[in-house]
């Protein structure tokens, strides 16, 4: 092939080429991407939240669902759905407790959405996404915990997939950033 028709060798094409190379390594050393892995549901007509009962889609705020390995929530198929990410870790908490192990959990991720934050009954909330892809796997995003905005159960514990967005709101709204495999007991019962 003579030098007009080849296609030049760009810092972009080697890029573009090296991450689509990584990227099943890197989804399996990270339990994401893989086939038995199972997919964020959209939590719109869901029902009731697994921890406390509440109507999922009639709250504000960040929701939840996990799948667990080998046990299922009661009462209908998998994932156990929650109405809040204080729901979501309370319930998996006592889940572990009980031995059940969580194959994946996955969080409203803010930064995957247009959201809106506004005042109501003295104080603020953040608007609730329940469709599937405004989801991100609880290991990837970072919670700002501590803020003056709420939830479906007070103060939110508000996850975002990417560091930039969840320092730019925890500057605009108060607490502080933490990864989400971070949070405690103690921070949810501080709620």
């Amino acid at each position: 092939m003579d030098q007009e028709t080849r296609t030049p060798l760009t810092r972009r094409r080697v890029l573009g080429g090296t991450a689509a190379a990584l990227a099943p390594a890197i989804a399996g050393c990270s339990g994401g991407g893989t086939d038995d892995q199972p997919e964020p549901t959209t939590l719109a007509g869901a029902g009731s939240c697994d921890q406390c009962g509440m109507v999922i889609d009639r709250q504000p705020g960040p929701v939840g669902q996990t799948y667990y390995r080998d046990h299922e929530p009661d009462g209908h198929d998998p994932p156990a759905q929650f109405c809040s990410t204080v729901c979501t870790y309370r319930y998996q908490f006592a889940a572990t407790d009980r031995g059940w192990t969580p194959q994946v959990t996955y969080l409203t991720d803010y930064t995957s959405v247009d959201y809106t934050v506004r005042q109501a009954g003295g104080g603020r909330v953040i608007s609730a996404h329940l469709d599937a892809d405004a989801f991100g796997a609880a290991e990837t995003l970072r919670v700002v915990a501590g803020t003056d905005v709420e939830g479906a159960m007070g103060p939110a514990l508000v996850p975002f997939g990417d560091d930039a967005d969840a320092s730019s709101f925890a500057a605009e709204y108060g607490g502080e950033v933490i990864d989400a495999a971070d949070i405690s007991r103690e921070l949810v019962a501080r709620g």
